[in-house]
């Protein structure tokens, strides 16, 4: 049996804090070595349940510790690609929060630095490692509601509060960056496709976008999306086809914003309704990232594929207004 992997965590981050450390440490495979941050104050909590684990106050000290195997990243967006480089350079297998780029010209270094160390760099797209997804995209491929026509894609929540990270533009903050990551490239993950063309109506607040309608068309089927940090939280997608709809009603914050279900409707009077309660889609991530890493077992969500959807935010905000 293989050793776990060792990790330490970059940055004391609430979303590290409150749901990736807990799954690093609940994974099968992984063991959580070390954290940094700058501010000890915030090490408490991570403390208090992952036992041993080391304080550093440097974020340098994780790329020379001889202990650590892999980094997770959940810095602000404009640092991901700076630090996903800094650990494959270090000899470090890296897994970064969403988007790991800020441009899809930032992914052709990335995948030179990963394919140079041998080591696996993702993004930490979780929701292709839970089985409601992979169940959508089994069905989409097996035809079961006929030809796909139409995808409709919704995720919303209200965040007005000036200091948070998503409202800061200098750190890489806006909607289509923050959530269209997950309308886009669920879209994409589940169908396989990439879009022929692209349009876009975005709002924005100072310099960064808080409201955007997208629309697509890709091979045989036309695409929906609302993404929003300005209104009401809502989570869903459909798609239509010419024999059936289905519907994942709790598409990216499973377990969270909702149970994760999917609901199956093929004929008149026939539907089907699948659940999958207690799955926890980031420790499934994080044993799929620990496999990858330490059997070359393929990853399901790869660098080229996570920059199609980074094409797609691009394309979208060729749009945002001027003030």
């Amino acid at each position: 049996m293989a050793a776990d992997l060792r990790w330490g965590i970059v940055g004391a981050s609430d979303f590290a804090r409150r749901t990736m450390a807990p799954a690093l440490h609940m994974a099968a495979g992984a063991h959580v070595v070390a954290l940094a941050t700058r501010d000890a104050s915030k090490a408490a909590p991570f403390s208090a349940y992952l036992p041993g684990l080391r304080v550093e106050s440097d974020y340098e000290a994780l790329l020379t510790a001889d202990d650590i195997d892999a980094l997770y990243v959940p810095l602000p967006n404009h640092l991901h690609v700076e630090w996903v480089l800094k650990a494959l350079q270090a000899g470090k297998h890296v897994l970064c929060e969403k988007p790991i780029a800020m441009a899809a010209s930032e992914f052709d270094v990335m995948i030179a630095a990963r394919d140079s160390s041998g080591k696996l760099a993702a993004e930490a797209y979780m929701i292709v490692h839970h089985p409601q997804w992979q169940r959508a995209r089994d069905l989409l491929a097996s035809g079961a509601i006929g030809t796909l026509r139409h995808v409709e894609a919704v995720f919303s929540y209200n965040n007005p509060d000036p200091e948070n990270v998503r409202n800061k533009p200098t750190m890489g903050g806006g909607g289509l960056r923050d959530i269209g990551v997950y309308t886009f490239g669920s879209t994409r993950f589940a169908t396989g496709q990439e879009p022929l063309d692209l349009h876009a109506t975005l709002e924005r607040e100072h310099d960064f976008d808080t409201f955007a309608e997208v629309t697509a068309r890709f091979d045989g089927f036309t695409f929906h999306s609302v993404v929003s940090t300005r209104l009401w939280d809502r989570q869903e997608v459909v798609f239509h086809g010419d024999s059936g709809v289905m519907a994942l009603t709790a598409p990216f914050n499973a377990g969270r914003y909702d149970q994760a279900e999917l609901v199956l409707e093929t004929a008149r009077n026939t539907r089907t309704v699948e659940r999958w309660p207690g799955v926890n889609q980031y420790v499934l991530q994080v044993e799929a990232f620990c496999r990858s890493a330490q059997t070359g077992e393929p990853y399901p969500w790869t660098l080229e594929q996570a920059r199609g959807t980074q094409v797609m935010i691009d394309d979208a905000l060729r749009y945002l207004p001027d003030q």
